[in-house]
């Protein structure tokens, strides 16, 4: 015969579980609601304007073996404001063994029918900088995930503090629930990846396409 203590904590356990799929439902549920019925940020993702410069990154230094190998290359990385390509919203320094660097970026692309002019926009999210000598996973973050990214700061200022936490977290979320894009608005949510060779004395200047390709463009620094 089962003891009362044993029904109590079964019974505890139940509970719990129910509250964790409820706090599941709604999470879904809000995100949802908000990406397909909020007016608000339609009308907001329907002012991201096609991007272009969106940063650059630059060496500070190098060191060299004895034959003349980079062998670390400490570089500065600097992101720029949707408005003004002269205003820094975001710079961060990393030194990385080898030269070759990696830049690692999640685009997200919304469709026409999610915008209120009918044409479809994209966003970008920084995640990460790692060297060829390094994993991925064991790369130094540029944005937290789930946070709001300072590029798109004033993009849903209209919208509540709680609406815009669920807009960014369930974004970086639905990222690995691909199957739930198309009824959210979301054309796609994928990761990109740019690599090149860092040089001393070269500005690297990523660009973003209105079809959400990434990639640098090297001039001498000035």
């Amino acid at each position: 015969m089962t003891s009362l203590p044993s029904i109590i904590f079964g019974i505890v356990i139940c509970a719990a579980i129910l509250l964790i799929a409820i706090g599941i439902y709604r999470g879904g549920t809000a995100i949802s609601e908000l990406l397909t019925e909020n007016k608000t940020l339609k009308r907001a993702l329907t002012n991201l304007t096609d991007e272009n410069k969106i940063g650059y990154a630059k060496v500070i230094s190098q060191t060299k073996d004895a034959n003349g190998a980079v062998t670390n290359t400490t570089l500065k990385f600097v992101e720029t404001a949707r408005d003004n390509e002269l205003n820094q919203i975001l710079q961060r320094q990393y030194t990385i063994e080898g030269d070759i660097v990696h830049f690692d970026a999640l685009i997200v692309k919304f469709s026409d029918k999610m915008v209120m002019d009918g044409k479809q926009r994209s966003m970008y999210l920084w995640r990460r900088v790692y060297g060829e000598k390094m994993s991925p996973q064991s790369g130094f973050a540029i944005e937290e995930s789930g946070a709001e990214p300072n590029r798109y700061a004033d993009l849903l200022k209209e919208l509540p503090v709680k609406n815009r936490q669920v807009f960014w977290s369930g974004i970086w979320e639905l990222a690995n629930t691909p199957d739930k894009l198309k009824q959210y608005g979301i054309t796609a949510i994928y990761g990109t990846v740019t690599y090149t060779q860092l040089r001393q004395g070269l500005i690297y200047i990523f660009r973003l396409t209105s079809t959400g390709q990434l990639y640098p463009e090297v001039i001498p620094e000035f």
